[in-house]
């Protein structure tokens, strides 16, 4: 699993809550087109996009685009040359104090982060525990970025390493679902948020053999895009373009691990569910997949210890039978389930900063009808 790995629709098309259709399968056959919703009221709330290069037809602003990515990309390069020469121990405390700097100098991303753990925590915003977990969770991503950096100057074997075994629910158990699936055809659809650390999660998947994936955004920072890889490839991880639905479905019936983070930000035409007890919505990516292929939810969770090193588990595998409107909506509350005790367990270690909840009690009230229309066998829209 890729540090920016996502479903196409859970990108860019928002699935709709029909729960049959999927936007962008339709060139393999493999699953009929969902249609969304473009025009956008005043009282909407949520991401309003989901890749990172902005549309645009414009020469000049394309051209201004690529040398601003070709910049952001030799900086990248350069810190990350420099952070491999440092030993954490400098580097990691560094990193902290000038993340937090961003935090109270960045208002716009600091309200997000707010209401985000206001909603963890079932809190005000203005509450001080909600301010002061906002601030662990900048210090945690301090940290993601300062390792993500650093993945080119480690050993191949690295993952193997950091990676602990968690008991009934690590690396051997998953491994034994593995065996179990694999005997049976199947591959396992790996669903996880932005939690600890994604790409030594997968490079521990890969170390013990699995064949690992994981879908990502290419469609901004190329020149990144195939930096990092090299380095995913140093530890046997391929990646999938998020467009090239041929081959998702491909190494899904190999079988294979596919990677997907599901907690990139409330969009509305996603499926409803709930998530520390408020009506959000995630992305059909998961489900749809799963019965497409015959594949099974498994949600994944890689923690980061003190030391440094990391604990991975699992939850439950999630079986979709169909898909019913009523299948998609329950295996997708399943998944937000699995999401809400890996943010609980650790919520300062959970760094996303787009908004996962509607900032409207009025919008909840609709995705609560959506649901209840979606379980009776509806397609949850007008």
């Amino acid at each position: 699993m890729a540090s920016d790995t996502r479903m196409p629709e859970a990108r860019a098309s928002g699935a709709r809550a029909s729960g049959a259709r999927v936007s962008g399968c339709q060139a393999q056959g493999e699953a009929p087109e969902v249609k969304t919703r473009s025009a956008r009221t005043p009282a909407e709330t949520g991401v309003r996009y989901s890749p990172h290069r902005r549309a645009s037809s414009g020469r000049v602003w394309r051209a201004v685009q690529r040398a601003r990515e070709r910049s952001v990309v030799a900086g990248y390069r350069a810190t990350s040359g420099t952070l491999q020469r440092i030993p954490t121990g400098i580097s990691l405390p560094v990193a902290r104090s000038l993340f937090l700097g961003g935090y109270w100098a960045w208002p716009q991303k600091r309200h997000i982060i707010q209401a985000n753990a206001a909603s963890v925590l079932g809190l005000p915003d203005s509450h001080g525990d909600v301010k002061r977990l906002a601030r662990r969770m900048y210090r945690t991503y301090a940290e993601f970025v300062v390792e993500l950096m650093r993945l080119p100057g480690l050993s191949p074997d690295a993952p193997t390493r950091l990676v602990q075994e968690a008991g009934e629910r690590g690396g051997a158990s998953f491994l034994r679902l593995w065996d179990r699936y694999r005997a049976e055809g199947r591959g396992i659809v790996g669903v996880t948020g932005h939690i600890g650390s994604i790409e030594v999660l997968a490079g521990a998947f890969a170390a013990q053999g699995l064949p690992t994936y994981g879908l990502a955004d290419d469609t901004a920072y190329p020149e990144l895009f195939a930096l990092l890889n090299r380095s995913r490839a140093r530890w046997n991880v391929g990646i999938i373009p998020w467009r090239n639905l041929r081959e998702t479905f491909r190494v899904l019936r190999l079988p294979a691990v596919l990677g997907l983070v599901v907690d990139w930000g409330y969009r509305r035409d996603d499926i409803p569910v709930t998530l520390f007890g408020r009506w959000t919505t995630l992305p059909a990516g998961p489900a749809l997949l799963a019965t497409r292929t015959g594949a099974v939810i498994v949600p994944v969770v890689n923690r980061r210890q003190p030391d440094g090193t990391y604990i991975a588990s699992h939850d439950e595998p999630i079986e979709v039978p169909g898909s019913s409107p009523a299948d998609i909506l329950r295996a997708t509350q399943a998944v937000a389930g699995a999401l809400e005790r890996m943010v609980a367990a650790a919520p300062d270690q959970w760094y996303t900063f787009k908004p996962v909840w509607p900032a409207t009690r009025g919008e909840e009230a609709q995705l609560a009808a959506r649901a209840r229309l979606m379980a009776a066998g509806g397609s949850g829209h007008d």
